[in-house]
This record gives C-alpha cells, structure tokens and sequence, in this order.
C-alpha cells in the first residue's frame, strides 16, 4: 500500500468489508487489485485486524460483531448445547465459548478463530441436520438445534454437563409453551436416546 492512496484505498477496504457483511477473505482483496502484502501493510497500519488466518475487518469495530463472525466463517456450522441452552433461555449461564455443531469431516485447522473461543462438536452425518433450525441473534441469521434437539442432546451427553445445568435444562423445558413433544418424541428416536427422554420428561410432564 502506498501512503499517498490511503484514502483511496480506505473507501475501496469499506466497500469490500460491507460487500462481506463485516468479514472478507485475503481473496477479496486480491480480486479488488491489492495485494498479500498490501493487507498486510493494512494491518500494521492499524486499519484492518485479523480475525483469523485470512479472514480480516475493520480496526473501527471496536467491538467485532462474534454473530457476523461465525456466519461469514462457519455457514455450515449449527449452534448446539450451551449457546443454544442459553438462547431458548434453559440456562442462565452466559456462555464463555460458542459450542457449535460441525460435520466430522471439517477441518479442524478452520476452527481457530483469533477474538473468541469455539467449543465444537464434532457430529456424525446421519445425526447432524436433526432439527436444525434459524435464529436471529444480535441481528444475524444463524443456524440453531431446535428446542428438541437440544433437549435430546442434553441426554446424549449428559455425562459431559454438570447436574444443575442439566436438571435446569430439562426443568425449563417441560414449562416451556413453545415445547413441541412430537418432535421430542421424533428426534429422542432419531438421536437413540427415546428410552432416557420418556423416562424422565414423562415423569415430569405428567406429574
């Protein structure tokens, strides 16, 4: 980058940004005429930061926008567990990491994100487009396990969750008006987990 084409360059780095919804490739970049180097410069200049390996922003987001983040670089991820738990409101814990469904074939080198912390679960075809569905998060559309997946998942890996976050997932369930029991019924079969769900959650709905 030439210091005289600063402004220039910043109008043509904004355009990209935007184009990118906040996040753009070292490719973007290239395909607007600059270079490796020229990004690179735009880092130590202060301009643009590192999200990850490749994947750049504006310095000016003071506070990067983690929903846009996880849209740009993991379409194909699906939020699951504690993030998920703590968006339909079955846990009051704030999580500290995003945990995210993956494919077991991704490539664990795409995970690493430089701002924040990705917890992924790494999941069996067959099993992981089980009752996914959309959510609006901080104004990002991303892709989120149903209440009732959730709520299957909770047993699957039970033994990985402590006592309280688990018994208040389940609780917070069965009072939930937005609970769907045929698809419980369906996905707790799908998941081979129907005999540990019906067990507990009939219990607590019928009594």
């Amino acid at each position: 980058m030439i210091e005289g084409e600063i402004v220039v360059d910043l109008k043509l780095i904004n355009k990209i940004i935007l184009k990118n919804n906040g996040v753009a490739k070292t490719s973007e970049f290239i395909k607007s005429g600059m270079t490796s180097t020229d990004v690179a410069k735009l880092c130590n200049n202060g301009i643009l930061v590192r999200v990850k390996h490749g994947y750049y922003q504006l310095a000016s987001q003071v506070e990067p926008n983690e929903e846009k983040i996880i849209a740009n670089l993991f379409p194909d991820g699906i939020l699951c567990m504690d993030t998920a738990l703590f968006h339909y409101g079955y846990s009051d814990r704030t999580p500290l990491e995003w945990t995210i469904a993956f494919s077991r074939t991704v490539s664990r080198s795409r995970l690493k994100v430089d701002y924040f912390n990705i917890k992924p679960y790494f999941i069996d075809d067959k099993y992981l487009n089980i009752g996914v569905t959309q959510a609006e998060i901080n104004g990002v559309t991303l892709k989120i396990y149903n209440r009732e997946r959730v709520i299957c998942d909770c047993f699957k890996y039970k033994n990985k969750m402590d006592v309280e976050t688990f018994n208040k997932a389940i609780n917070a369930y069965v009072v939930d008006d937005k609970k769907n029991l045929g698809n419980l019924s369906k996905h707790a079969k799908e998941m081979r987990v129907y005999k540990k769900v019906s067990e507990i959650i009939g219990v607590l709905i019928n009594g």
